[in-house]
């Protein structure tokens, strides 16, 4: 499995919003529920892109790749006013042309919530990128930091490197968009930073991260490392950007990891990262590891100034009933537990898993794993590939890409789902 099954699927999308409703479950065991199951076609939407975000009120948004009548390639976040923002992969004012026709080279944009009930919903498009140079295709999760600007990602573009993919200009690219000054003025567009491959990294994932000194941290899922195992492309990278000491600087990149994707190491991350309070990072990788189907790790800053990070595999997927393939980012809970997914199985019946990590109860001891759901595909999930994210009680929330009742897609038109405790 590559990156191209995502960057080949950006056709229009849909707006979801669902009503979650307080239930009573047993807490013996967890059990999955199907809140809803996408039909796709022109009313409806087809393979969720992203995860879901709550409104105050228990209200679930997301969005989809395929159906309905706009164009979509992420997840969703919410501001305190209700807005939701995202980006959209294609599309926009941009003169990027692929396979001879001009598509754009992708835009952000902003949902505002009707003045009146039921009332329509406003989107503004805050960006176009002009030009592959600037960024080209988008994806993942957007994040604000503290002075209400934006940061993301796109996979191509970036004005560096040439041999990310023939079709494609360049090899990705990190970019700030921040507010007008002025009501009704124009947001600005700042690239940060070109990945460039080779050394570097390529095709950054998105869904970055801020610490409390606004250094970004996010993953690439190529670059790096191009021998052994990898090979031309790369396996992946870890990174931070540090913003500049003076106003107007530069951003400076480090490559705080190099995956090799063998035994001893993952490879290819699909996601971004968390930070914990102790200014590690986690993350999972879509193979290499133990068991080759993929790992959970750990970065662990210096100790000392100027020394390296640290990485440790927590544990390495077999491929088995534990899953394959995780493709989102993990969370914590408040007790410090890990929780993420598996995208697929290699067996017949599994169609990804939702699993859990324990931390150990001492130092250097080994995390605990158990599987809390497996899907089963047909009118059940499949194919988890989105971030996860709490509700009320523990409850789990989240999307899958096929699955579900839709007749209208092969597998499934994907579903909306809740775990319980």
């Amino acid at each position: 499995m590559d990156k191209t099954r995502w960057l080949s699927s950006v056709t229009p999308a849909i707006l979801l919003a669902l009503v979650i409703f307080a239930s009573t479950v047993s807490a013996a065991e967890s059990k999955e529920q199907v809140l809803y199951s996408f039909q796709g076609g022109t009313s409806d939407g087809s393979v969720p892109a992203g995860g879901v975000v709550f409104d105050p009120q228990g209200n679930l948004y997301g969005a989809t790749t395929y159906g309905g009548p706009a164009s979509c390639d992420s997840g969703l976040i919410r501001d305190a006013a209700g807005n939701l923002y995202g980006v959209t992969a294609y599309g926009g004012t941009g003169d990027c042309v692929l396979l001879g026709v001009q598509a754009g080279c992708g835009a952000v944009y902003e949902l505002s919530p009707p003045t009146q009930k039921g009332g329509a919903w406003t989107e503004t498009i805050l960006y176009s990128f002009p030009t592959a140079k600037q960024g080209y295709v988008p994806n993942g999760n957007l994040v604000f930091d503290g002075a209400g600007n934006l940061y993301g990602a796109t996979t191509f573009g970036g004005g560096k490197g040439t041999t990310c993919d023939k079709f494609y200009q360049y090899c990705g690219s990190v970019f700030k968009l921040s507010p007008p000054k002025t009501k009704g003025g124009k947001w600005t567009e700042k690239m940060l930073h070109g990945f460039a491959s080779g050394t570097d990294g390529a095709n950054p994932n998105g869904g970055l991260i801020l610490d409390s000194k606004d250094d970004i941290y996010g993953t690439t899922f190529g670059g790096g490392n191009e021998s052994g195992q990898c090979g031309t492309g790369g396996c992946g990278t870890v990174f931070e950007l540090k913003p500049p000491a003076t106003k107007g600087g530069a951003w400076t990149e480090k490559v705080l990891h190099r995956f090799k994707r063998d035994t001893s190491d993952g490879g290819n991350p699909m996601a971004g990262i968390r930070l914990d309070g102790l200014g590690s990072l986690y993350g999972a990788t879509l193979n290499g590891g133990p068991g080759q189907y993929g790992t959970v790790f750990s970065l662990e800053p210096p100790s000392k100034r100027g020394g390296a990070w640290v990485e440790t595999v927590l544990h390495g997927f077999n491929g088995d009933q534990q899953g394959a393939g995780p493709a989102a980012s993990l969370i914590f809970d408040a007790h410090g537990v890990l929780y993420g997914t598996t995208a697929l199985a290699t067996n017949t019946t599994a169609q990804g898993n939702v699993c859990r990590m324990m931390p150990p109860t001492q130092k250097g001891g080994r995390w605990g794993f158990n599987v809390l759901y497996t899907f089963k595909g047909h009118s059940d999930s499949a194919y988890p590939a989105a971030d996860l994210v709490f509700g009320a009680g523990g409850r789990i929330f989240s999307t899958t890409q096929e699955g579900g009742t839709g007749q209208s897609c092969q597998g499934g038109c994907g579903t909306v789902f809740e775990i319980s405790p």
